[in-house]
């Protein structure tokens, strides 16, 4: 006789979710055979038209925990689907996930964020996509220029709606949600749940089901966590221990933007191929960045905070806070670049003497005790590398400069700098 297995040991799927056979097809194709647990839970009430605050922490697939349900709403009934995101690396990680199971279903996507070209996007919006994903600023700039309606949206999703609120992004949010249509879908996604968000769903929600798989601050499983004590001027050549005691891929946090430019050269005279991610990197830098970073072509990557939570890149081996996050909600967000889809990794932090109740505030978030370990032998220091100018200390000018004019008052854009006439000797200054 066959022995028989408990329908609860079985390993969860697909089916079962009320998703529809065509996608089912495309997950099959893609190896998406097993389910998150958040995916597990949000996919059959979304799926069913109804209102829901998912709770869950970084890297555990909230993005086709509500881009399913979307794209199976907007291939069967048509309509518009709006995605909001609070920065532009994750609106393009968003499009990049959902791309994989809207094409092949023929549904067209638009990303509008900041740094790109205006004109780009409205020629997209001509081509009548289906699903817009947006930064609520760039958004805001179509509706107030007419270049957008948000008449037909019937599915709105927040992702990351605990950034957006941390940003200042509130009001923008609530000036969208008060153009799109009153009878809608709306999803809420986020790694934790204020009292201000819970606010925004009770109010433009309809009896959201709320559906929360790991508490907030619940860092990622399988990721092993250490701290060190180390002096601010020993952080440089402790980096570089690190950097060769691991050999896979490694992501750097700094705190300010000036913080990880240097951080990056100090790793590129190390030896290591490295790029950096910050507000000051163009769209198309912090593109070209990111794929470097994805396929290989740098080992380091040293971003910060703006990419806690729009990186998404499978095999990240370690993550090393190079300085402690402002924020300890920004230490779960940081940490869970690594260890992906129930992939192992490590998190190493470098907290400075003082900031030891920066750590106990930490523990106390992420609900355990993480390890400090001994300051290992360092090499020795190594001279810090210089370039023809440093972007890092102020510019000081002789004179006030206005943008778009010279010293002289005439405009500077279009024009060439006036040669001197060759009748007129150089001029002489007296000493």
């Amino acid at each position: 006789m066959t022995p028989t297995v408990a329908p609860h040991t079985l390993e969860p799927t697909f089916n079962g979710l009320g998703i529809a056979p065509n996608i089912l097809d495309i997950l099959g194709k893609l190896n998406f055979v097993v389910p998150t647990p958040i995916q597990h839970r949000a996919i059959p009430p979304g799926v069913a038209g109804k209102d829901v605050v998912g709770v869950a922490q970084t890297g555990t697939g909230k993005t086709l925990a509500f881009g399913i349900p979307l794209l199976q709403r907007l291939a069967g009934a048509g309509g518009r689907g709006l995605i909001l995101v609070p920065t532009r690396e994750l609106a393009l990680q968003v499009d990049e996930t959902l791309a994989k199971i809207a094409r092949p279903l023929g549904i067209r996507s638009a990303v509008f964020i900041g740094g790109a070209s205006m004109g780009a996007q409205i020629s997209a919006l001509r081509r009548d996509p289906h699903v817009v994903i947006a930064t609520p600023g760039r958004l805001l700039d179509h509706l107030a220029q007419k270049t957008i309606r948000l008449d037909k949206v019937e599915v709105l999703v927040l992702d990351e709606a605990d950034r957006m609120l941390d940003m200042g992004f509130w009001p923008q949010v609530k000036k969208i949600i008060a153009a799109a249509p009153k009878e809608r879908q709306t999803m809420l996604f986020s790694a934790t749940l204020s009292p201000d968000i819970m606010q925004l769903a009770t109010a433009h929600m309809k009896l959201p089901l709320r559906i929360e798989v790991a508490p907030a601050g619940t860092t990622v499983e399988k990721v092993s966590q250490e701290f060190f004590v180390v002096r601010k001027e020993e952080k440089t050549r402790l980096l570089e221990k690190i950097l060769s005691d691991y050999a896979g891929s490694t992501l750097v946090f700094s705190r300010t933007k000036h913080g990880a430019k240097k951080v990056m050269r100090t790793v590129a005279a190390m030896g290591h191929t490295a790029a950096e991610i910050h507000g000051n990197r163009s769209l198309s830098q912090r593109k070209e960045a990111l794929e470097g970073f994805k396929n290989g072509r740098y080992r380091v990557l040293v971003a910060t905070d703006i990419a806690s939570r729009g990186i998404d890149v499978k095999g990240i081996e370690l993550v090393v806070n190079y300085d402690l996050p402002m924020d300890s909600s920004d230490y779960v967000h940081r940490i869970g670049r690594t260890a992906r889809a129930g992939a192992k990794g490590h998190a190493i932090s470098f907290a400075e003497p003082h900031q030891k109740r920066d750590i106990r505030d930490i523990e106390r978030l992420i609900r355990k005790t993480v390890p400090i370990s001994t300051l290992p032998a360092l090499p020795p220091a190594r001279a810090t590398p210089t370039s023809t100018y440093n972007d890092d200390r102020p510019r000081r000018f002789s004179r006030p400069q206005q943008r778009g004019f010279t010293p002289r008052g005439r405009s500077s854009f279009g024009s060439r700098p006036r040669r001197q006439s060759p009748s007129r000797g150089p001029r002489r200054f007296s000493r």
